[in-house]
């Protein structure tokens, strides 16, 4: 099991993801967390994630989950074409519901088990890899939707890991602040976790985990 969770876009050492995914792979890069955005600036937003991987070597593009809501056989035929998901930031909780309805989140646990595709991700697409997205509503409104989404919170992440991370903390950041909220959330519920800054990352190859920065 391969996994790079990052606080804020690729970090400061992404070659550790570049060594991850290997040569001749391609990324599907995972924008839902945004939606709640509109799309006015999703292109040059994307246009920037594809670019990055450019000047590391790798092709990418988008897997828009929305477009899977209603065939999620045809999402298990697309995900073989990768070699690593790059999930982005945005809202946890919108994320979390376009996994599931997409048939992602049931599809994606046994391809990373069996180290066929790398999960890497970045806050929100860091947060969904742990147990439960208990905490993060202090930063992520659960109700914020749009109409492509239904009302009801999903509260369990995909449980690739068994601790909660807080992504942002202590770093230049708006919601640094309320990060550190979230930390001592997780510490009066004695909830494992682990924070990081923006620029780290969580590297976790089998049984062995490593925050670079």
């Amino acid at each position: 099991m391969k996994l790079y969770l990052s606080s804020y876009f690729l970090g400061n050492n992404p070659e550790h993801l570049v060594e991850m995914i290997g040569p001749d792979k391609k990324v599907a890069i995972i924008m839902n967390a945004a939606d709640i955005y509109g799309n006015e600036k999703r292109p040059t937003y994307l246009a920037n994630e594809v670019k990055k991987f450019k000047s590391l070597g790798i092709e990418a593009e988008e897997l828009d989950l929305r477009d899977y809501f209603k065939s999620p056989e045809s999402l298990k035929v697309k995900l073989r074409e990768y070699g690593a998901v790059w999930v982005m930031g945005g809202n946890s909780f919108v994320l979390r519901r376009a996994m599931q309805y997409s048939g992602f989140d049931e599809l994606i646990v046994p391809l990373i088990q069996n180290d066929l595709i790398v999960y890497a991700g970045f806050s929100a697409g860091s947060v969904v890899a742990t147990k439960s997205l208990k905490g993060i509503e202090i930063v992520d409104d659960p109700k914020q939707i749009t109409s492509d989404y239904r009302n009801e919170v999903i509260w369990d992440g995909l449980n690739l890991v068994d601790f909660s991370i807080a992504p942002h903390y202590k770093s230049d950041h708006p919601e640094s602040g309320m990060v550190d909220k979230v930390v001592a959330y997780f510490e009066e519920n004695n909830m494992p976790y682990k924070a990081i800054t923006d620029g780290q990352a969580i590297v976790i190859s089998g049984d062995q985990i490593e925050i670079v920065d």
